[in-house]
């Protein structure tokens, strides 16, 4: 579905990626995880065209991606909810969500997005009128996720979907990402500050370090890793 090949990235200086490599099936989820600066946000805003590539090119199902704008990137099913719930908190919940839907295929069935992420985030729809910066830091995150969904995306990127949250809350946001993809069978890529957690819901993951790919392999491998337990996990 999506595949990364030798993707190099900087924002004007030295390389923040280095011939990053990596590849997201269809119905997958696949987890990132790595140190704070390693790259992992770069990876996402040069996959969703925010940042052009120095070399490498990346593929959405057999489509080049290199050179399109983002809402380009967008039409083409691939979903960005970046970190820090980077919501419209003048706007009220619904006219998130309809903003959200802003592809001329979602546009066409949001009415029928809106009853799935309601029935999905039901503490959404009793808030449906309500300013977006009044929410919780629990709701923003699960409006976040929602306005992705909206635009009836085939990959959904979360990028840091626990950060500053409540444990309570952390675990029902990753209810909330399982039950996505069981019920919709979206792919989700996920950057994840906490390893375990984000590797064990995932089929597959990649550890990254100082912009480079330095593991990849699937969930027990990865857990069962020395390295992974030492530098991640504190074992």
């Amino acid at each position: 579905m999506l595949k990364l090949n030798n993707v190099s990235a900087s924002y004007g200086g030295p390389l923040v990626l280095k011939d990053v490599s990596i590849d997201i099936g269809k119905g997958e989820i696949v987890a990132i995880v790595g140190p704070n600066g390693a790259g992992k946000t770069t990876l996402f805003r040069t996959i969703s065209g925010l940042l052009k590539p120095v070399s490498g090119n990346i593929t959405f199902d057999g489509t080049e991606l290199t050179g399109l704008k983002p809402y380009e990137i967008s039409r083409l099913g691939i979903a960005h909810v970046p970190e820090g719930r980077k919501i419209f908190p003048s706007l009220t919940v619904l006219e998130n969500l309809q903003m959200g839907a802003y592809n001329p295929a979602a546009r066409k069935v949001v009415e029928e997005s809106l009853k799935e992420v309601f029935d999905l985030f039901p503490r959404l729809k009793e808030r449906i009128k309500q300013k977006a910066g009044t929410l919780s830091g629990g709701e923003r995150q699960m409006l976040a996720i929602a306005r992705g969904l909206m635009s009836k995306p085939k990959l959904l990127m979360l990028d840091e979907p626990s950060l500053g949250l409540a444990p309570r809350l952390v675990e029902e946001v990753f209810r909330k990402i399982i039950e996505i993809h069981e019920v919709y069978g979206i792919s989700i890529l996920l950057v994840e500050q906490r390893v375990t957690e984000a590797l064990r819901m995932s089929d597959r993951g990649y550890v990254i370090e100082e912009g480079k790919i330095v593991m990849s392999g699937n969930v027990n491998d990865l857990l069962g890793n020395p390295h992974v337990k030492r530098a991640y996990l504190g074992l």
